[in-house]
């Protein structure tokens, strides 16, 4: 089975093993939707007291939507919570510390396909970013009623969030109270789901849309069946943006179409979102490597005393360079305990990332600079030691460059539209022009982003076993290694390589991650280079393995889509030595 972005844009799953099923179904969909009267995609948002609303034609050109084009939201206009009620579930025992036992799923619960596997269990974050709703009932977590409406009410929060049998998916609310009711959940809950809701894009259900969205957007997706189209769904999201703005998404089709359908109409929108840096802070010891001599006033050639630096400076070091800094109070000249003159820089993550993609690389490629912002941000998680509530670096080419002047404005937006991004599950390195297992080329990067690829994809090609998440979730990596099963693909890739050169269409992918499949029949995820199986102990497990490896090797190709052919080259390549034609 290959997951894969459908021509339209839409975001979604083919499932190659089932008989062409989930391709029919969205073909159904997709034949409905023409038959059916126009369909609308709103976003609303509540921003400076004010809930405002923009609609577009869901089947038309992607047009991006403006300023000018904003409607007051209008309080007739309602829609259900769907999947919405656990995140104010979410927040209330966030903030009322309450103890959550794991979900474990029995098995005959349809609902538990978004939970986990039979005998498995499943956690308070991962249930939200994976929509459990098993976790997140009343009944299981024993909330008392009193004290949800009186947390409620104290919040100030809307009259029909303060009653607990109004969490359910069919219940309707004013979206303008729905936008009221996520700026009324306190401060500590909100930034705890929004940290943990920065995955629902990366690995939950709307997973392959970080690539359009960042992480400027942090919401719970919803769908439900669409009461006009009998068989259709309607679905979004509802949550809020980086920098606190409540937001919700309404449209036709489940929420990754309708998150895919969206994001290219309220881009323009995004633009206005000043991301803040967030509490954590970098402490940076300049030119590590180089003893400095003295510091220069850059206009009076005068020697600095020490202290915070405001202005243009030149440093001189102990083998005679010269280097020009600039600062506007954010670096220091301090002294170490020998009484050497030494730089100190403190910065938000944000800015420390963007010095470190202007530093070490450059921003001519978009998608490049993003990828560079994951990577320095991981780094900086992985290597960073504690101090005094900070991480404290040395700037230094046996760690990370960082630049002494203020960085550019597309250095700061690669950090800003990564907020948070870090790749946990293994150790990040990287490299100008080297590529290795694990570490990332910047030179490879920049050629992936000219071809086309999105940072996620250009991280998944060197870091397929990682997961892509914020540093400030408790969430850990969802690609749990199948023992031996990558190990075992190497050895065998290159001897299926040869087999198969020649053959229409097939390309050698890079080693994806193997991952144990956490619902349904195994899979090929070809945006984040992985593929998903059970074991590997027996020859069919073998053979799945192969059948999924083959899907990647012809992603770009009509027969990567034949099941038959994909099938029957599987089993050549475990069962004989013949050629692959």
């Amino acid at each position: 089975m290959l997951r894969i972005t459908f021509a339209a844009g839409a975001v979604g799953t083919l499932c190659l093993l089932c008989g062409g099923n989930a391709e029919r179904a969205y073909a159904a969909e997709s034949a409905s939707s023409r038959a059916a009267p126009k369909q609308t995609l709103r976003f609303a948002w509540l921003r400076d007291g004010q809930s405002q609303l923009w609609q577009a034609d869901a089947d038309g050109a992607a047009v991006g939507l403006s300023a000018q084009s904003a409607l007051l939201l209008p309080a007739t206009l309602e829609a259900p919570l769907g999947s919405v009620w656990k995140l104010f579930v979410y927040g209330y025992l966030v903030d009322r510390n309450i103890a959550t036992p794991d979900y474990t799923c029995s098995g005959g619960d349809p609902e538990e396909v978004y939970c986990c596997m039979t005998g498995g269990h499943v956690d308070r974050e991962h249930a939200l970013v994976q929509s459990c709703g098993r976790f997140f009932e009343p009944g299981r977590l024993q909330i008392d009623p009193v004290d949800w409406r009186t947390y409620w009410t104290a919040a100030g929060a809307p009259a029909w969030l303060r009653n607990l049998h109004a969490m359910t998916p069919t219940h309707r609310v004013p979206v303008v109270q729905l936008l009221a009711a996520l700026q009324a959940m306190p401060a500590r809950p909100r930034e705890a789901a929004a940290s943990t809701l920065v995955s629902v894009l990366t690995s939950g259900r709307g997973e392959g849309t970080v690539s359009l969205y960042g992480s400027l957007l942090r919401a719970k997706t919803w769908t439900m069946p669409d009461a006009a189209r009998p068989g259709a769904s309607v679905g979004g999201a509802a949550g809020w943006l980086a920098d606190g703005t409540p937001v919700w998404l309404g449209g036709p089709g489940g929420s990754a179409r309708v998150l895919a359908m969206a994001a290219p109409r309220i881009a323009p929108l995004l633009t206005r979102v000043t991301v803040p840096d967030d509490g954590a802070c970098v402490v940076v010891d300049f030119f590590s490597r180089y003893p400095i001599r003295e510091v220069l006033d850059h206009r009076r050639s005068a020697a600095m005393p020490d202290g915070p630096l405001n202005g243009e400076y030149r440093v001189g070091f102990m083998n005679g360079n010269w280097a020009q800094v600039t600062s506007r109070g954010e670096l220091r000249l301090d002294r170490n305990a020998a009484g050497a003159p030494h730089m100190i820089g403190r910065f938000g993550m944000n800015e420390y990332v963007a010095r470190v993609v202007e530093r070490e690389g450059d921003t001519a490629q978009p998608e490049a600079a993003k990828a560079l912002a994951v990577a320095a941000r991981t780094y900086a998680a992985q290597h960073g030691v504690h101090d005094h509530g900070c991480l404290r670096i040395d700037d230094s080419s046996n760690t990370q460059r960082v630049l002494p002047r203020a960085p550019s404005a597309a250095a700061r937006r690669a950090a800003d539209l990564t907020d948070a991004l870090v790749l946990t599950g293994v150790a990040v390195q990287y490299h100008y022009d080297k590529a290795a297992p694990r570490q990332m080329s910047w030179l490879a990067a920049k050629a992936s982003a000219q071809a086309g690829l999105t940072f996620d994809a250009i991280l998944a090609r060197t870091r397929p076993q990682a997961t892509l998440t914020s540093f400030l979730s408790p969430l850990s990596g969802d690609c749990i290694a199948v023992a031996g099963a990558r190990e075992w693909l190497q050895r065998n890739a290159l001897s299926w390589a040869r087999r198969m050169d020649g053959a229409a269409g097939y390309e050698t992918p890079d080693l994806p991650a193997v991952c144990a499949v956490r619902e349904g029949r195994p899979y090929a995820d070809a945006q984040r280079n992985r593929v998903y199986v059970y074991r590997l102990q027996t020859e069919e497990d073998r053979i799945a393995l192969a059948h999924e490896y083959v899907h990647l090797a012809f992603q770009h190709h009509p027969r990567g889509l034949d099941e038959e052919f994909v099938e029957r080259t599987a089993r050549m390549l475990i069962r004989t030595d013949n050629p692959i034609q």
